[in-house]
C-alpha cells in the first residue's frame, strides 16, 4: 500500500480533479487527427510534421500517467507549464506538477486529439493539441475537453499550457481587471512552489 499523501497535497489533488469532473466534452476538427478504435487502439487519420511525431509519444505517455524522466527530455531547459492550478519554471517544476496525475487518478489518458502546427519563425513553431482526455477516479470516469499549445523552438518546447475546457487561463491579459488577472498569477505559482517542495522537487519516481 502507498503511504498516505500530505494532506496539502491531496487537498491541491482534489482540487485538480473538482476542476477536471466540471469540464464538458468537445468536437475536433483540424491538420492531424487520432480517433480511437473499439479495441482501444489510436488510429492516425493524416501523417504528423517530424515535431509532432517526436513530441506526441512523449506527451502521451505524460499524460498517461507512464512517463519517465526521457519523456521529459522533450523540454528545453527553461520551459514553462501552466494549467488552471499551477504555473511550472523549468524542467524539475514541470516534473513535479505532471507527476501528481498517478497520485491521483486510477486512470488517465489522452483519447482523441487532432493538431494544428503554425510556422512562426524559422526553427519556431506553435502546435495546437485539441483534445479530449480521459481520468478514472475511484471507479468514475472522468472527460475533460482540453487544449494543449506548445511553443518550439529547435526542436524542444519552450512553453505548454493546458486550457481546460478550452478557455484561456486567467491571467492579467485575459480578465477585465488587471488585478484580478495578477491574484489568479501568482496563486498558481504558489501551488506550484508548495506541489515542488512536496514532490521531492522534480525527482523522478
Amino acid at each position: 500500500m502507498p503511504p498516505p499523501l500530505d494532506p496539502i497535497l491531496a487537498c491541491m489533488l482534489n482540487l485538480r480533479r473538482a476542476t477536471a469532473a466540471a469540464a464538458v466534452d468537445g468536437l475536433w476538427f483540424s491538420f492531424f487527427s487520432t480517433t480511437t478504435t473499439a479495441g482501444g487502439a489510436m488510429e492516425e487519420e493524416k501523417a504528423a510534421s517530424p515535431v509532432s511525431r517526436h513530441i506526441m509519444p512523449h506527451l502521451l505517455n505524460i499524460y498517461g500517467s507512464c512517463a519517465t524522466a526521457r519523456d521529459f527530455e522533450i523540454y528545453a531547459a527553461h520551459a514553462t507549464f501552466e494549467d488552471p492550478l499551477m504555473r511550472a519554471h523549468g524542467v524539475k517544476q514541470i516534473k513535479s506538477a505532471l507527476y501528481t496525475l498517478p497520485k491521483l487518478f486510477g486512470e488517465s489518458k489522452i483519447v482523441e486529439y487532432t493538431i494544428t502546427e503554425n510556422e512562426t519563425a524559422p526553427g519556431k513553431v506553435e502546435i495546437l493539441i485539441d483534445n479530449k482526455q480521459h481520468y478514472k477516479f475511484l471507479g468514475r470516469a472522468i472527460d475533460l475537453a482540453s487544449l494543449i499549445t506548445l511553443d518550439v523552438e529547435d526542436g524542444k518546447v519552450v512553453k505548454h499550457q493546458d486550457w481546460w475546457d478550452k478557455k484561456p487561463l486567467k491571467n492579467r491579459d485575459t480578465v477585465s481587471f488587471p488585478v484580478v488577472g495578477r491574484l489568479a498569477e501568482a496563486t498558481r505559482r504558489g501551488a506550484m512552489l508548495l506541489t515542488h517542495a512536496l514532490m521531492g522537487c522534480g525527482k523522478d519516481p
